[in-house]
């Protein structure tokens, strides 16, 4: 029951807040409602037992991505209203008639398309039981220092590279 009333609420958090990111107009609206997305997002890997998968994306892309995202949009203005010289707020176009009902009648071809091949694989479902819940930090941390030690040690040099050449670009230059 639990299951369920988190899996309705997580998607109704990514469908809405997908859904105000494309409408909305003021960018720092938008990065809120891309942050619902994220955590519902995470709401979702919490329906399929990948605890892992949504502690991580909660730390990184709400945690971080997005606030970084804001703090670029308070730095650089982002939010200001252009006006033109009648007082009329400029909205940027982005297509005509043209590409709006091409890109209608592509949504509908691939929508039918995937609806058929779902349809034929549910033909051929059979209900099993669910396997009992397990962590997948454990297995995962398991794996990480024994079989993928190497690449863990790679990618954790390929970090503090990247860090110390953000540090040296953002460093203030001497005159």
């Amino acid at each position: 029951m639990f299951e369920n009333i988190l899996f309705f609420i997580s998607s109704f958090l990514v469908l809405g807040g997908a859904t105000m990111v494309v409408l909305s107009k003021n960018l720092m609206h938008a990065c809120i409602f891309l942050l619902f997305t994220l955590f519902g997002v995470a709401g979702l890997y919490l329906t399929l037992g990948a605890d892992f998968l949504a502690a991580a994306q909660l730390v990184v892309y709400a945690g971080g991505v997005v606030i970084l995202m804001l703090f670029g949009i308070m730095l650089t203005g982002g939010t200001e209203n252009k006006e033109n010289r009648f007082g009329i707020e400029k909205i940027p176009g982005m297509g005509s008639v043209k590409t709006y009902i091409v890109a209608g009648v592509s949504i509908l071809f691939i929508a039918t398309v995937v609806l058929k091949i779902i349809a034929n694989y549910m033909r051929h479902y059979q209900q099993t039981d669910l396997p009992e819940y397990m962590t997948t930090v454990e297995r995962i941390g398991h794996s990480l220092l024994t079989d993928h030690i190497l690449a863990f040690e790679i990618s954790s040099i390929l970090l503090l590279g990247a860090l110390i050449g953000a540090a040296m670009i953002a460093r203030p230059r001497k005159s």
